[in-house]
């Protein structure tokens, strides 16, 4: 829509002014890491932070959030959704593809009420990354480098400045009422455009195939015996799904009281990785091995979602599994390995 440029001394004056009219949440420093939390004061905001270990996905879709109350004694059930309006302050290009992914997950078919109800009331202030946040991420080769869509206001830091490239009305209201900013001179967009064309090469390579090549890789790669090897190390923990800002799988469960008489139900987060994910009621499990299981969540990652959802990537990049995996399961590791087997 428009550039602007905001001066680095007056960010914190944005936020503080944002959270008398929103909830904000963003990256603070959580002993030696980080996590998005909403802010108790501006000041908390790291927007030099490398990665959180839990997305901030979470804001959108909570690890636990109830659906609906009933009463038995009426027979009645009501809705409960979430209408607190949010700022996301901070969030990195890698998991905003992710976003825009559940976006696309949540509303289509019969869309997910409460999912889409919380995203109308969240705005996205998103940040450009200019370096690799650590060795475990290949948002380069998974083209989540950068964004041009999917944020109300996008960061580019320009060194005693940032360039904020608006995206959207309601991002351009925020600025306008919260934030002292200036239209981009031709110096400023000139700065911006060499920022832009450096980045480049501060991120290295670390895929040996193209993000866009996965699905065809993970066609012929399933009876690999890659898959076997790996489970053998796996403990099924889980641990992988939970950091992912991708993975949307939820548990759907009742909760009582001790008289029957009301309750609620709810949905967690849930993990193909663990035992009883794939198993149904006669006791059957479609994946019973850690072997089918990893070999299930990768080709997720790098086949089904992006056929599912075309325009979307079922893995962003950001590392964030291979950092959380106890045995140095990593996407890199697996698929560079399945891209030498099969010379792609």
């Amino acid at each position: 829509m428009s550039l602007k440029i905001i001066n680095k001394e007056d960010v914190l004056p944005f936020v503080a002014s944002a959270m008398k009219e929103y909830e904000v949440l963003g990256p603070v420093a959580n002993d030696t890491a980080f996590k998005f939390s909403p802010f108790a004061d501006a000041s908390q905001l790291r927007l030099d932070y490398n990665t959180t270990m839990i997305p901030p996905k979470k804001a959108l879709l909570p690890q636990e959030e109830t659906l609906f109350t009933f009463r038995t004694d009426m027979l009645s059930a009501t809705p409960v959704f979430d209408m607190q309006w949010r700022v996301l302050f901070g969030v990195h290009t890698c998991d905003l593809h992710a976003m825009c992914l559940l976006d696309a997950v949540f509303a289509k078919g019969n869309p997910d009420s409460h999912y889409m109800k919380r995203r109308a009331t969240t705005l996205i202030v998103s940040i450009e990354c200019l370096d690799s946040c650590d060795d475990n991420s290949f948002c380069k080769n998974m083209n989540t480098l950068s964004a041009s869509s999917g944020f109300d206001l996008h960061l580019i830091d320009l060194g005693g400045i940032y360039a904020v490239d608006v995206g959207t009305t309601a991002g351009e209201i925020l600025l306008t009422n919260h934030a002292k900013a200036h239209n981009a001179t031709r110096q400023e967009v000139a700065l911006l455009d060499k920022t832009m064309s450096a980045k480049w090469a501060h991120f290295p390579s670390r895929l040996h195939i193209d993000g866009k090549d996965l699905p065809s890789l993970m066609g012929i790669s399933y009876k690999s015996p890659v898959w076997e090897e790996i489970g053998a190390r796996c403990f099924g923990c889980g641990g992988c799904n939970i950091v992912c800002p991708t993975c949307y799988c939820f548990d759907v469960i009742d909760r009582a009281s001790m008289d029957g008489k009301t309750g609620e139900r709810y949905r967690v987060w849930d993990s193909c990785q663990l035992d009883d994910f794939a198993r149904i009621g006669s006791g059957e499990n479609f994946r019973k091995t850690h072997a089918q299981r990893l070999r299930h969540r990768f080709m997720r990652k790098g086949k089904y979602i992006a056929e599912a959802y075309p325009g979307h990537t079922g893995c962003v990049g950001c590392g964030r599994c291979a950092r959380q995996c106890l045995v140095d399961i990593t996407p890199i590791s697996v698929w560079n390995s399945l891209q030498k087997a099969y010379a792609m």
